[in-house]
């Protein structure tokens, strides 16, 4: 697939924000028309302490599970450590993995934030606006407060970042620790919702994620060999 970057990726903390900052009244929280997701594909990367990373992509039919395609990349990263800036240290080599895909997924499913963001720009709105595409961001860890959900499969309580709603606590697995779900781009909360839930049917995060993160972790360490 073919993704238009119009400049060199930031290098400093400042440079970054001021992107984040350019970029976030492009997100388009809404559906584009009536959900029809006939492929999903899930984003992760694997980092090495010698500064090696993988990024993984995995594409999955929707009615199936089965894959469609999949893609790893190497690279290394450049960007510095900064809590709210870590899409910049990943954005280089996802999108040299989804630039070498066969096929244009109809939803991406990020491990991180999107609106669930201190700029209200996370990794999943920033790839969102990069492809076009409707993405959701599916996190393990949290920006904002929460009330927990109830125990069931599918509870959800609203998450909240300066008091206001940038989007769920989900609860995927009765009696599991939720993910934090949240709005990337094109598309909406409850449908976001929907999307992760039937991505769940055995694990706590995404089938798309988990398949990721096991081809990124696997492709590093072979590399490391």
């Amino acid at each position: 697939m073919r993704i238009s970057i119009r400049r060199p990726w930031p290098t400093t903390p400042e440079q970054a924000v001021a992107l984040q900052d350019e970029l976030r009244p492009l997100v388009d929280p809404v559906n584009p028309g009536p959900p029809d997701f006939r492929t999903v594909a899930g984003l992760d990367s694997a980092y090495a302490d010698s500064g090696a990373v993988a990024a993984a992509v995995v594409v999955l039919n929707c009615a199936t599970a089965e894959s469609v395609d999949s893609v790893v990349v190497h690279g290394r990263t450049e960007f510095p450590y900064v809590p709210g800036l870590l899409a910049f240290r990943e954005l280089p080599t996802t999108v040299a993995a989804l630039e070498k895909l066969s096929t244009t997924p109809d939803l991406l499913i990020c491990d991180g934030q999107g609106l669930a963001h201190p700029r209200r720009f996370g990794l999943a709105c920033h790839l969102g606006v990069l492809t076009g595409i409707p993405t959701i961001g599916v996190a393990k860890t949290v920006w904002g407060e929460y009330t927990e959900p109830g125990r069931e499969r599918g509870a959800a309580t609203d998450l909240v970042l300066d008091g206001e709603v940038v989007g769920r606590a989900l609860r995927t697995r009765d009696g599991v620790k939720p993910v934090f779900v949240s709005v990337g781009h094109r598309i909406d909360l409850d449908t976001a919702c929907a999307q992760v839930l039937a991505l769940t049917p055995k694990y706590r995060i995404p089938e798309t994620t988990r398949r990721a993160d096991q081809l990124c972790r696997r492709a590093l360490k072979e590399a490391a060999a």
